[in-house]
């Protein structure tokens, strides 16, 4: 907490008061190709904004496509050389996922960084398109049928180009506080137990555990990608749109808590890209530090359970 709180550096050399630019200051991504959903707005943006000046191409993947358009215009406004290019994806909808994935492949583009950074918070209860509650729907299956669509395409980059691929899933703090076991396998779409609070929790364990997951997978398979997650921080965006209120009257009595957009952006940029980081996998950043989390984030056996879960959950949504 002191080091958080005061900004001292950790021993990645970086700590809560970097910002994305600084992260990334010596690193030039020429050669990679990144994509990143939720990248038109907050963080990801900001994220997008800073890639693109480290000379990446960057794809956004966005469920408004207007905003998305304003956000490639502020980006190319700030640099008029910056490979930016916006798709359509609406991660509560396996059919917009496909879609976004198929057109993706069908540009014969590489895939070096994929940033699953989109999400929704402390939304009232309500279903996707697929029948399935709605933020562990956005937040955990629509990245991981994303990942799963992506996957062959960053083992193909990876091997043809010799250059680490890399998954950063944006997670939260707020994995800690989550319903009784972690995952409510049996009443995931229960109305009655649902809580705003511990549904978004919820949707954050499972980006921790899908992370892992698939780390100790393509470690077994020995394939040159890393996994990781991330909590970027606590940053006034529009994901607090549901609970405006109260996360400003919180943010009153707790600012020094929390941090502006290009630190917020920070550990993900530095996860994604930074040297220091080549072959580490299956770990958890906080402020640009691994970190441990909750000890439900790290059981392998919950991890499979997740996994394979997930997996029936997109079978049975596309067989009705």
């Amino acid at each position: 907490m002191f080091r958080f709180i005061t900004g001292i550096p950790g021993p990645s050399g970086f700590g809560s008061a970097s910002t994305a630019e600084q992260v990334t200051q010596v690193i030039d991504t020429t050669a990679l190709t990144v994509i990143i959903t939720g990248g038109a707005s907050g963080i990801g943006l900001e994220t997008s904004r800073v890639l693109a000046r480290r000379n990446a191409h960057v794809i956004i993947g966005a469920r408004n496509m207007e905003a998305a358009n304003e956000a490639k215009q502020l980006i190319l406004k700030d640099n008029n050389n910056a490979r930016i290019d916006i798709f359509k994806l609406n991660l509560a909808s396996l059919k917009s996922v496909k879609a976004f994935a198929d057109h993706f492949i069908s540009l014969n583009l590489p895939l070096n960084v994929l940033i699953n950074n989109a999400g929704i918070m402390f939304c009232p209860y309500q279903l996707s398109e697929d029948g399935i509650e709605m933020q562990f729907a956005t937040n955990h299956l629509g990245h991981f049928y994303l990942t799963s669509l992506l996957l062959d395409k960053m083992k193909e980059t990876a091997k043809s180009t010799g250059i680490e691929g890399r998954i950063v899933n944006l997670s939260s703090v707020a994995h800690i506080h989550t319903y009784y076991k972690g995952i409510q396998f049996d009443r995931i779409n229960d109305k009655i137990s649902y809580s705003d609070k511990k549904a978004y929790g919820q949707s954050k364990l499972a980006n921790i555990l899908h992370a892992n997951e698939l780390a100790r997978r393509l470690q077994a398979e020995g394939v040159n990608i890393t996994v990781n997650s991330v909590h970027p921080g606590l940053i006034m965006t529009n994901l607090f749109k549901h609970s405006a209120i109260s996360m400003r009257i919180l943010k009153f009595f707790t600012c020094i808590l929390w941090k502006n957009v290009p630190q917020g952006a920070a550990t993900t940029c530095y996860v994604a890209l930074h040297p220091k980081l080549k072959g580490v996998s299956g770990k958890y950043f906080v402020d640009c530090n691994e970190f441990k989390p909750r000890r439900l984030a790290t059981d392998e056996a919950l991890a499979k359970k997740l996994w394979d879960f997930s997996n029936k959950l997109i079978d049975a949504a596309q067989t009705t």
